[in-house]
């Protein structure tokens, strides 16, 4: 599985005229028996002023499906955040890998009045959910994160496998998640067991920040996919792990996950977003889709990604 799912995201990263396309898979749909809200639950909203891909009618349609089965309501934002406005009748606002402006005007997806916008939001009593993946999405949202108190890795976040190979998609089994009501939930059936991402970068909080997911021992970073590349085809020669992730890795940060407080607000930041998608990526070449997020099987995704809402919208049981 690990294997294959590295293959399968590089080949789409690295060479997109291979891949016919990457998209939200249509045939995932979450049914929750007892949603937290009946009807007319908080206000999610979902970026869309800062170039994301991942869209409330494309590769975030899963997590649109899956927040609306619970009750809540779900727009797309599409007015920078210092705008009048933008963040009126927001309950949690979601930010996944907003982008850079394309015509190179500056490094950051976000203004610095947005920043402070934002953090004064947040402070007040709002809730953010900001999902941020391998580069170059941790650059572009860099600033941010540093307003927030959240050092970003920048590259492409490994584990080690048992056969000696970096591997960007990580099981977070029970010993490695927090002691947090994100990860314990409600009662004994929401408790999240396991938690796997899907190629991200690696993260550390601002003090009193929880730990969601530990990166384990041993685990690295590689500054771009090229480099990461480079270390697979290093290993592929023979030479030796250490001194091949000497020369072109550092160390991860210490998680993938977070959570916190800031001022008044709650912040949840995730270093990978598949983690909260339904995504499909379908190929010339006639093989069957991948799938990888929400739907695949061995881990409790879909949970956590609830209890990560329930807790930033003050769900009663998640205080």
């Amino acid at each position: 599985m690990r294997a294959s799912l590295v293959a399968a995201l590089a080949l789409v990263i690295a060479t997109p005229s291979l891949a016919q396309q990457q998209m939200g898979d249509p045939s995932y749909r979450p049914v929750i028996e007892q949603p937290a809200y009946r009807n007319d639950g908080p206000m999610i909203q979902l970026d869309a002023a800062h170039g994301s891909v991942q869209t409330i009618d494309g590769r975030y349609a899963g997590f649109a499906a899956l927040v609306q089965a619970d009750g809540y309501r779900i727009r797309v934002g599409e007015q920078p955040l210092d705008q009048a406005g933008a963040l009126d009748g927001v309950d949690i606002l979601v930010i996944s890998n907003a982008v850079a402006p394309r015509d190179g005007s500056s490094p950051d997806a976000f203004t610095a009045p947005e920043i402070a916008a934002l953090d004064a939001w947040v402070r007040a009593g709002g809730s953010l959910l900001l999902a941020v993946d391998h580069a170059p999405y941790g650059s572009a949202n860099e600033s941010l994160g540093r307003a927030l108190g959240v050092t970003m890795g920048k590259g492409y976040a490994f584990v080690v496998s048992e056969q000696g190979r970096p591997v960007t998609n990580a099981d977070f089994p029970a010993e490695a998640l927090g002691d947090h009501p994100v990860i314990v939930g409600r009662d004994a059936a929401e408790r999240v067991g396991r938690v796997r991402t899907f190629t991200g970068q690696s993260l550390q909080g601002p003090d009193g920040a929880v730990v969601l997911l530990a990166m384990p021992q041993g685990a690295g970073e590689a500054p771009d996919l090229p480099t990461l590349q480079m270390i697979h085809q290093r290993l592929d020669a023979g030479e030796d792990l250490a001194t091949v992730l000497a020369a072109l890795s550092s160390p991860a940060l210490p998680a993938q996950g977070l959570a916190f407080t800031h001022g008044a607000g709650r912040v949840v930041v995730l270093g990978e977003a598949g983690m909260l998608t339904a995504q499909m990526v379908r190929f010339d070449d006639g093989r069957e889709p991948f799938r990888f997020g929400l739907h695949t099987t061995g881990h409790d995704d879909q949970q956590f990604a609830l209890n990560i809402l329930h807790w930033l919208s003050r769900v009663e049981g998640m205080q």
